[in-house]
């Protein structure tokens, strides 16, 4: 007897079967409730990214045949067999609860292992201004930028490379940070020192978009609400990225091609190679800008609910963390030590 042909039968990207008749597979109904709610892309990615190691780690069950054992299981293989942080663990918690009760309609029971991993308290990694000052010196270019931004203006790394020529105001000397962390916008203090260095990026950037509009580049990507309203604001040199990347992209549902903002990781680079030239024998990173522009302004005196607005905080109890590594000052204390 002649032998059977084969029969494919067709996957999907953890290695289930596809389901033909149904209209969004669970990753694609995640990130459409996740959007709804209006998490930010960084936040969709991981949730996505934990629920996918949770159904990997449960041998591809579907995340609806399982429960409280489950979830308790994976979060105890997180802590004791990966070793991971608490906040690392806190976040697989939270996206496998996102997908149960917003996703599947099941709120998950109370479970001992899956509350909330108690987080230790550190204090923050600060510069001294001197610090800071070799830090800078040391970088060159677009990154020196970036970097005087952040501890000028007490921008997010994120922050910093997502903001578009019309946030930037020269003549008012400040900035407009757009849907920062939480969604929020505040107004920051830009400062004097930068000003010269962004006056000659822009116009760069300026001659820069006229090119890319020339070769059929439609420039940067709108938000959602903006996109719609105005359909050619694309194209406007105000909506274009302060720092551009050197290279464009091609949109894979529109095949546009666009430029989008400078990446993370070059930014993070030569922060690391600026503070290993310097000999600096802190961890700084580059949010360790952003800790010493709090810092450095609560020892000149500023008001805490200030700099609690400067920074974005939602709960000024956030904002106290960083009277903790006051050495001097009306907050500070004097070592016993130096009364001999």
């Amino acid at each position: 007897m002649a032998d059977s042909p084969i029969v494919r039968i067709p996957l999907t990207h953890l290695g289930l079967r596809a389901e033909p008749k149904r209209r969004f597979r669970l990753m694609e109904q995640l990130r459409r409730r996740l959007r709804t709610r209006h998490y930010s892309r960084n936040t969709e990615d991981a949730y996505c990214g934990w629920v996918r190691r949770f159904i990997l780690f449960h041998d591809r069950r579907s995340p609806a045949t399982m429960g409280e054992p489950e979830i308790a299981a994976y979060l105890t293989h997180l802590a004791v067999d990966k070793n991971m942080s608490a906040s690392t663990q806190n976040q697989a918690l939270h996206a496998i609860l996102f997908l149960y009760q917003h996703v599947f309609g099941q709120p998950v029971g109370f479970v001992k292992v899956m509350l909330p991993a108690r987080r230790p308290v550190r204090p923050p990694i600060v510069l001294s201004q001197a610090e800071v000052r070799t830090v800078l010196a040391a970088m060159r270019g677009v990154p020196r930028l970036c970097a005087t931004l952040m501890y000028g203006s007490g921008l997010r790394l994120s922050e910093c490379l997502s903001l578009r020529i019309k946030d930037v105001d020269l003549d008012r000397r400040e900035i407009l940070v757009r849907a920062g962390k939480g969604d929020k916008d505040r107004r920051v203090p830009l400062p004097a020192t930068a000003m010269p260095a962004l006056r000659v990026l822009m116009e760069r950037v300026r001659k820069q978009h006229m090119q890319d509009l020339a070769h059929g580049v439609s420039g940067a990507a709108l938000p959602q609400a903006p996109g719609r309203k105005l359909p050619n604001a694309d194209r406007d040199w105000a909506w274009q990225f302060v720092f551009p990347a050197t290279r464009v992209y091609q949109e894979k549902a529109t095949g546009i091609r666009r430029r989008h903002h400078l990446h993370e990781t070059v930014i993070q680079r030569a922060m690391t190679e600026a503070v290993r030239a310097s000999r600096i024998s802190k961890r700084a990173t580059c949010h360790s800008l952003r800790h010493s522009f709090a810092t450095h302004l609560l020892e000149a005196g500023a008001d805490i609910r200030t700099i609690q607005e400067l920074l974005g905080h939602s709960n000024v109890q956030t904002t106290m963390k960083y009277t903790h590594v006051l050495n001097r000052g009306g907050l500070g204390v004097q070592s016993p030590a130096d009364r001999l």
